[in-house]
């Protein structure tokens, strides 16, 4: 199967099809541009802390990293990844949403009172409500296991969901063996990229969930009160999470987000060794991501970025459509050039699904290394009929 890049110019924020390229391997990536001097300078304020990202999701672009693939302990940003699979699950509607569980004594003797904690107990019935507010707001550790548990039946048959979920995102180096992040000998790693990564699925596929459990300060359950230590949210315009975690070994980390202006800002911070220090960089980071560069709009969500080639379907081609509003991330006070690339394995075969993910568009701004953003079918595409075949056989002829 081939590699088809589609290559398209941008003038005046105008995309115009300039043509098709086909490989005989995997589309190649030209080596990034050398950086320019016009970009901006990141807040000192990161400076200290071993591992920073922050990327501009409505266009790929990396603003600023150091050591995005470096493997390091999550502490409980683990939870994230354990409301992602319940997310999914929702989603799927194999977990209701008012389903109660009930903690087994085991649990309660093992995560009573644990760290932070939700002080569940034997007689309690939460919900996965009530659970999935106390893992993502108040950073429950018991809250994280009675889910994993009451669901999956256990701690490991649950981590297998959450390492099929990292899997299918892409999150190639990381690995978890809990659900709640507590300390387990390294078994529980994960990298800045892959956090983005798995941030970018929970905002993009689930934003009712998003939006129901991550951003909150406060929280009571029973009679527990609980708050979250995010250090952004409140504080910095547009911010809506989504956790912090720290232990003794992993230090103090963050993945936050803010969305300001049509833009939605992911970062990740890892090993801090205040949470002063963590939290300081956190709120810088954010507004210089937003102050320091501006955005070129591409292509509005749902609206066709190209079309890709099928093979053996009942249409010959398929739009392909972004899930948001693309736009080139540049400096602000710049005009640089900027090129962009459809990449995709083709041509891709019947049948399609609308909503699938079968490609990527390239984002590239000199100076800057280049960002992707995924891209999607924007219709069903079925297997061809024998009037289909006999059609397409004829234009293959002609053409």
């Amino acid at each position: 199967m081939k590699s088809f890049s589609t290559i398209l110019k941008l003038a005046l924020a105008v995309t115009v099809p300039a043509g098709a390229l086909a490989a005989s391997g995997p589309a190649r990536t030209p080596a990034p541009a050398p950086v320019s001097r016009t970009i901006p300078a990141p807040p000192l304020q990161v400076a200290p802390i071993p591992v920073s990202l922050l990327v501009d999701l409505g266009s790929g672009q990396v603003l600023e990293q150091r050591h995005p693939d470096t493997p390091f302990l999550p502490a409980s940003v683990t939870k994230v990844m354990t409301a992602y699979v319940a997310f999914e699950e929702i989603g799927a509607g194999r977990l209701d949403m008012d389903r109660r569980f009930q903690e087994r004594p085991e649990t309660e003797k093992e995560w009573f009172a644990k760290g932070t904690n939700m002080y569940i107990t034997t007689k309690d019935r939460p919900t996965t409500r009530d659970l999935l507010h106390g893992i993502m707001t108040a950073s429950a550790n018991d809250a994280a296991v009675v889910l994993g548990e009451g669901y999956a039946g256990s701690v490991p048959a649950w981590a297998a969901k959450m390492n099929d979920a990292a899997r299918r995102l892409g999150m190639t180096r990381s690995h978890y063996n809990t659900p709640n992040g507590w300390m387990d000998g390294g078994n529980t790693y994960v990298t800045a990229s892959d956090l983005v990564r798995l941030a970018d699925a929970m905002i993009t596929r689930y934003p009712d969930l998003y939006r129901e459990f991550s951003g909150h300060k406060r929280w009571v359950w029973r009679d527990v009160h609980m708050r979250s230590h995010d250090p952004t949210v409140g504080v910095v315009p547009g911010a809506d999470g989504i956790k912090t975690g720290y232990t003794r070994e992993a230090g103090y980390n963050f993945l936050g987000t803010a969305e300001r202006g049509g833009r939605r800002l992911v970062m990740v911070l890892a090993g801090s060794p205040l949470p002063k220090v963590r939290d300081d960089a956190a709120k810088a980071l954010l507004e210089w991501g937003f102050s320091a560069w501006d955005t070129r709009p591409l292509f509005d969500k749902g609206r066709a970025v190209a079309q890709a080639k099928v093979q053996g379907g009942d249409a010959r081609s398929l739009p392909l459509v972004a899930n948001r509003d693309i736009h080139a991330t540049i400096p602000r006070g710049t005009s640089p050039a900027i090129n962009l690339a459809v990449h995709y394995k083709g041509p891709l075969v019947a049948p399609i699904r609308k909503g699938e993910q079968v490609g990527e568009l390239e984002i590239r701004v000199a100076g800057l290394a280049p960002g992707r953003v995924p891209l999607y079918a924007g219709r069903d595409v079925g297997k061809a009929g024998w009037l289909d075949r006999l059609i397409n056989g004829f234009i293959n002829l002609f053409s």
